[in-house]
C-alpha cells in the first residue's frame, strides 16, 4: 500500500473517531487542553502503529485507551513512579488482554448521560459565552476542524477564528464549567447553540467535494446522528425536528451533487433519480409532525423549503412561489444577509433577476468575502446581457472559491460567456 494510501485511511479513522474519543477524555480528564493533548499523543501513535499492524477493531476505543495511558504514563514519569507499558505493547496487544481497549470504551461510555460526543457539545455550549465562541469552540474540539475551515463557516479571517477560539477555550477553563452531564433545564437553554453548531458540522461534511469527500463527507452523517440523539432528548421539540429533517432532505441529493470528474452539478441539473427515497420520506414526516405544533421556527422553514424541492418530480415544477414566501418568513424570524442571498433565487425564478439582483445589492460590503455571493450575483447579470460586468463577479467568485469544484463551476459559466460573446 503506498505512503499516500495509508494516510487517507487513517486520517479518515481519526476524523471520525475524534468526536467520540474526545468526549471520553474529557470527561476522564476534566480539561479542554489535557483532552486535546491525549488525542493528539494518541493520534501520533496511530500514525505509527496503524500501516504496520492495520486497523484496530474499534478506533475510537483504540484511541481513548492509548491516549488516557500515554497522558497517565507522562503524569507518572513526571512524579517519578513506574511507567505504563510502552505504546508496543499497548498497541499489539490481543486475545483476552486486546479487549481491554474496548472494555475501558465501555466504562467511559456507561455513566447515566450516556453518549459521550452530546455531553461534550454541551460542555462547549456554556451559557456565558456568546454563541458564535460556543460553536466555533466546538467545532474545533468536537470535529477538529482547522481554524481555517471554522473561520470560513462564520465568514472571519483566520486571526480573528483563532482569537475568538482562544477566548472560549480559556472562559470555559476560567468558568469552572462541571464537566458532567447538564441537567434538563440547562440542556433546553442550551439546546440553540448545540443545533447550531451541529447544522454547521453537517454543512462542512455536505459541502465537501472532490479530493475533501473522503475526508469530510463523514461529518454529515456524525451531524445526523448527532441530531438523532437530541430528537430521542428533545421529542417534542419542533425545531429538533426540523432540523433532522433538513439535514435528512439536503443528504438525500448529496449522490447527485458532482459528476463523475467531480464538479459542481446544480440542483435543477440533478438527476432525481440519484436522490435518496428513504431519506426524504423520513424527512417529510418529520416535517408534518412538526407542523402540528404551529411553531414556525428556523431549521423548520428551511426544512419545509427544502421539502418542495424534494416533493417536485422535475425542476420545472418547483413551487418557487411558495419557496419565496417561506424565504419572506425565515428572513423575518432570523433576518441574515444569507437568508436573503437565498431568497434571491427564489425571486429570480418568480420575479425575475432584475428584481434578484435588486434585492442582493445592499448585500455587497457584508458578504464581500462570500464565495456564493459573487456566483449568484454574475449569474443575475449573465441573465441580464450585462456580460462585462458578470465577468467581474465570476472572476471575484473564482478567487474566493474554497474547493476545485467551485472554481470550475464557476470556469463553466466564464467558459459559457465567452462563447456567447464571441464573433462568428
Amino acid at each position: 500500500m503506498a505512503e499516500g494510501a495509508d494516510m487517507a485511511w487513517i486520517n479518515t479513522a481519526l476524523t471520525a473517531a475524534r468526536p467520540q474519543a474526545m468526549g471520553a477524555l474529557l470527561r476522564y480528564f476534566r480539561d479542554l487542553d489535557t483532552a486535546e493533548e491525549a488525542f493528539q499523543e494518541a493520534s501520533l501513535r496511530a500514525l505509527k502503529a496503524w500501516p504496520r499492524n492495520g486497523p484496530p477493531r474499534d478506533p475510537a476505543a483504540w484511541l481513548i485507551f492509548v491516549g488516557r495511558n500515554a497522558t497517565l504514563d507522562t503524569v507518572r514519569r513526571l512524579a517519578r513512579q513506574q511507567p505504563l507499558p510502552d505504546e508496543d505493547t499497548l498497541a499489539d496487544s490481543d486475545g483476552g488482554e486486546g479487549d481491554a481497549e474496548a472494555e475501558l470504551a465501555e466504562r467511559l461510555d456507561g455513566a447515566g448521560y450516556r453518549d459521550d460526543i452530546l455531553r461534550l457539545l454541551f460542555i462547549c455550549c456554556p451559557l456565558d459565552l456568546p454563541a458564535t465562541q460556543q460553536i466555533a469552540v466546538a467545532l474545533r474540539i468536537v470535529s477538529g476542524l482547522s481554524v481555517a475551515e471554522i473561520a470560513r463557516a462564520f465568514l472571519v479571517s483566520d486571526g480573528a477564528m483563532e482569537q475568538r477560539i482562544t477566548r472560549a477555550k480559556a472562559r470555559i477553563t476560567r468558568s469552572g464549567v462541571p464537566f458532567e452531564a447538564p441537567g434538563a433545564p440547562e440542556r433546553a437553554e442550551r439546546l440553540g447553540a448545540v443545533a447550531a453548531m451541529l447544522y454547521l458540522l453537517f454543512n462542512e461534511g455536505y459541502s465537501a467535494g472532490g479530493d475533501t469527500v473522503e475526508r469530510r463527507g463523514p461529518l454529515a452523517h456524525e451531524a445526523i446522528r448527532l441530531a438523532r440523539l437530541l430528537l430521542r432528548l428533545f421529542p417534542s421539540e419542533p425545531e429538533i425536528m426540523g432540523l433532522l429533517a433538513l439535514m435528512l432532505l439536503q443528504q438525500a441529493r448529496a449522490g447527485a451533487r458532482f459528476d463523475a470528474e467531480g464538479n459542481v452539478v446544480l440542483l435543477e441539473d440533478q438527476d432525481r433519480g440519484r436522490w435518496s427515497g428513504p431519506m426524504i420520506a423520513e424527512g417529510l414526516a418529520l416535517i408534518d409532525k412538526a407542523m402540528r405544533h404551529g411553531r414556525p421556527t428556523p431549521y423548520l422553514v428551511q426544512a419545509a423549503i427544502s421539502a418542495l424541492h424534494a416533493r417536485a418530480a422535475t425542476a420545472a415544477e418547483t413551487d418557487w412561489t411558495q419557496i419565496d414566501l417561506l424565504y419572506a418568513t425565515l428572513e423575518h424570524i432570523q433576518p441574515s444577509p444569507v437568508v436573503t442571498l437565498n431568497r434571491s433565487v427564489a425571486t429570480a425564478k418568480v420575479r425575475g433577476p432584475a428584481a434578484a439582483l435588486a434585492m442582493i445589492e445592499p448585500l455587497g460590503e457584508r458578504l464581500a468575502g462570500y464565495f456564493h455571493f459573487f456566483g449568484v450575483k454574475g449569474a443575475y447579470l449573465t441573465q441580464l446581457g450585462r456580460t462585462a460586468e458578470a465577468r467581474v463577479a465570476f472572476d471575484r467568485a473564482i478567487a474566493l472559491a474554497h474547493t476545485p469544484a467551485e472554481a470550475a463551476h464557476i470556469r463553466q459559466h466564464l467558459d459559457r460567456l465567452a462563447r456567447d460573446v464571441a464573433p462568428p
